[in-house]
Parts: structure tokens; sequence; C-alpha cells
């Protein structure tokens, strides 16, 4: 349906004379304060200034049915996630929310299973159910190089965050979790540990291989190869955590030192470290990955790589509205911020 700058538009019915009395505040006719709300380029910078001053006063926002009415768009994002670790599932969806209340869109979470193909079908349903305008993929299903390829035909845009870049998709977050994971490495060795061990994560997972290869990598640049025996296989999870505390401290030659490849399994090594009565950090530095709220809880605070997943998530929010938007804007890369690391009280000197 056309519209000029007088007839009645879906947010005017919806709310009543609203976005009338804005445009009259404003000097505008109704059809630039539309424009204004759904971010137009066919509105000068200057007129977009005034009328969003007005909107502010105001304290105008069409409701979510107006602007799909008026745009043709549902103003909802999608997250698809497979991940059980709550706390940092947390984290991005605040910063996802944080972005889509500055644009006025909304946030619709949707966890998956595992299984490839099934993953995709399952996506495909949720889109055409939902109406989304674009998805934010979470690793590791953003590892899947086919999700963005089903989804093309559909002319729904997605973002991936992973740790690696997976070319099918348009735009991507890209977070160094190699570089991330040899800060600790360094950390360990700046304390004078040489018995090191490692927990890795799920081998069908990117971020495992990036996390294991950059922390081995940076300890056998200095001279330190750990034994086959040193680096045990975790799933994530606090259950593995522990089997895996449990393997590694049973040795006569126990390491003196233990990189978890994130908080909840550094959370298991701890617990098995303290029923056996071993002093952490005086007789064991443990440290993990992710920077999560639970690596500030434990009893002695997590050593641990700060991942900064709010402001990651922030970005790839903002950019997927961008190509929401303006789908023109697509074919880029955003290099996440360096990660840090949090020195907590679970690591110390030999």
């Amino acid at each position: 349906m056309n519209h000029d700058d007088d007839s009645p538009l879906p947010e005017e019915q919806d709310r009543g004379l609203t976005i009338r009395a804005v445009a009259i505040a404003a000097g505008v006719s109704v059809r630039t304060v539309s424009r204004v709300l759904n971010r137009s380029p066919k509105v000068s910078g200057a007129t977009r200034d005034a009328v969003q001053a007005v909107i502010d006063r105001m304290d105008f926002s069409p409701s979510l049915r107006a602007r799909a009415l008026a745009s043709g768009r549902s103003s909802l994002i999608g997250l698809v996630h497979h991940d059980p670790n709550a706390l940092v599932l947390d984290e991005v969806q605040r910063g996802v929310i944080a972005e889509c209340a500055l644009r006025g869109y909304e946030m619709i979470v949707h966890p998956v299973s595992d299984g490839r193909d099934a993953v995709i079908a399952d996506v495909a349903r949720f889109v055409r159910r939902s109406r989304v305008d674009g998805l934010i993929v979470l690793p590791p299903v953003s590892e899947l190089a086919e999700l963005p390829q089903a989804l093309r035909p559909m002319r729904v845009p997605s973002i991936g965050m992973a740790a690696v870049r997976t070319p099918s998709y348009p735009a991507m977050i890209v977070a160094d979790e190699r570089a991330a994971a040899a800060l600790v490495a360094a950390h360990f060795l700046a304390l004078g540990h040489r018995r090191i061990a490692i927990v890795t994560g799920p081998p069908s997972h990117r971020s495992s291989g990036e996390r294991t290869a950059g922390f081995c990598d940076a300890l056998a640049a200095a001279g330190v190869d750990l034994s086959d025996a040193m680096v045990v296989t975790g799933d994530y999870g606090f259950d593995s955590g522990v089997a895996a505390g449990h393997a590694l401290l049973d040795r006569s030659d126990r390491p003196s030192a233990i990189f978890a490849g994130n908080d909840v399994m550094a959370a298991g090594v701890l617990n098995v470290a303290t029923a056996r009565g071993i002093m952490v950090p005086r007789d064991l530095s443990v440290a993990g990955f992710d920077g999560s709220l639970i690596a500030r809880i434990l009893s002695p605070t997590l050593t641990t790589v700060d991942r900064p997943m709010r402001d990651m998530a922030r970005t790839a929010a903002a950019r997927l509205i961008d190509i929401i938007e303006q789908p023109s804007v697509t074919g880029w890369d955003e290099r996440a911020p360096p990660f840090s690391l949090a020195v907590g009280q679970s690591t110390g000197s030999v």
C-alpha cells in the first residue's frame, strides 16, 4: 500500500494522533516522521535530528505491530544457540537486548539440539514461524557453514559469532581465542610452573581447538611440551571438569597448574582439589576461560580469560540491524577486541 504525506499511517492508526502530533510539533509531514522512525535514508541529517528531538521529548515509540505494517518487517531478531552455559548466554542476551532496545527491536531466543541436518531444519522452521528479520548465531551452531546457505533463499540475514571465520556468513564477529589462551600459558610460565596440564573442551567445537592450540603453542615456544597424559578432554560441563580433576590429581607427577577450557570446568577442578585437601594456589594453580560470574563467586576467585561477550553481542546486534535496514551492508568481518587475563586468587607461584 502506498501512502501520501497526509494519509493515515499504521503508526497513526495504532496510536491515535500521536504521530500526527509529532509531525505538527516538528513542522514536518507525517510521512517524514514515519521515515525517521524507520531510519529511511530519504531524510536529510538536519531534518532527522530535529524530528528525533521531538520524538525524544514526546517519548513517542510506535508499537512493533505498527512498525511491521509500515515497513514490512517484524522488528524481531532471533538468537540461535546451543550453549548450556547459562552464565555466558546471559551476557550475550543482555548485549543483544541493549542494542535492540536502542533500535526498536525485540529478541527471540531459540535453542537448538545436536545434529547438523536437524539444526538446519530446526532453524529454518523457527525463521518461518517467528518471521524474524535476522539471526545472530552463537558457536558452535555458527560453525555450520550450511546454515547461512540455507537461510539465503529465505532472505534472512545472519551474523555468526565464533572463534574462526565461517566463509558462508555474510558477516561475522570473530574473536581471537587462540591468542587469549596464550595469555594463560604466559601467566603460568611467569609464575614458574613447568608441570602444566590442560582440560580441553569438546573436539567438535572450533573454540576448543583454538584455545588448546593457543595454550599449547605458547608453552612449546617456551620449551614446555605437554605430554598426552597432561591433556584431558572435557565437554565444557562441570562434571567433565570434576572427572578431569580426578584424572590429573591422581597422578604421582600431578601438575602444579591446570588450565581448563572454560570457567565451569575450572570450577569442577577446584571442587576436586578442595575435596582432596589440595591448597589452591599454594599446591595447585587453576585458570579458566570466559570471565563469567562464576569466576568471581568461587573461593578462591578464579583466574580467567575475560571474554567481553556482552559487548561482542551488542556489536553483532548493531551490525545485524544495519544489514536488515540497509541490505547492501554486507561482506565484512569485525574482530572482537583483544581479550584480557583477569588474575584471581586461584593462581600463584611455584
